[in-house]
């Protein structure tokens, strides 16, 4: 595969990343993907492409804005990527509404083999008027699970048990 051709592949990969996780509008798919950094490597013998610097990712209402981003492909073919950010943030507009989903992290992880995405440190998580925090959220596209947790924090000798928030407003 030439060097033009594996770097419009990775950029299609990333497209992926989100478009499980939101129930994203299906005409984003059709749509070009633009990404913007100061700079991109691309390593074919590892399968890795990595942009950074201020890297800004549009693909029809998707909108991802990382510090970095990387995109692999393992050895079964499956696609994987990581932004990371302070924070790295997505929005997206979901199908059949006017609603957005929207999320940030510091680091922002998509498993394509198993079809999860990850969000480390700081989570955010808005679908709608419903929003979660953590430090850590996830969901499994296949099993449509999802998951908020938070770590134990330590302030010198005195350890407190961190807490996730969710705020679900009623549907009218």
């Amino acid at each position: 595969m030439s060097t033009k051709n594996k770097y419009i592949y990775y950029v299609f990969v990333i497209s992926i990343l989100f478009c499980h996780f939101a129930i994203s509008e299906e005409a984003d798919s059709d749509k070009p993907i633009e990404i913007e950094a100061d700079t991109m490597t691309v390593e074919e013998t590892k399968n890795t492409s990595t942009y950074e610097g201020d890297v800004i990712l549009t693909q029809g209402s998707l909108l991802i804005n990382a510090d970095k981003l990387i995109i692999r492909e393992d050895r079964q073919g499956f696609q994987h990527s990581t932004s990371i950010g302070n924070p790295t943030t997505f929005r997206q507009k979901m199908e059949g509404s006017d609603e957005y989903i929207e999320g940030k992290a510091l680091r922002i992880e998509y498993d394509g083999h198993m079809d999860k995405i990850h969000l480390y440190e700081k989570a955010f998580v808005k679908r709608g008027d419903d929003e979660v925090w953590g430090d850590y959220i996830m969901y499994d596209a296949t099993s449509e699970f999802a998951q908020a947790l938070s770590r134990k924090d330590e302030n010198g000798s005195e350890t407190k048990k961190g807490r996730t928030k969710a705020i679900i407003k009623p549907k009218k």
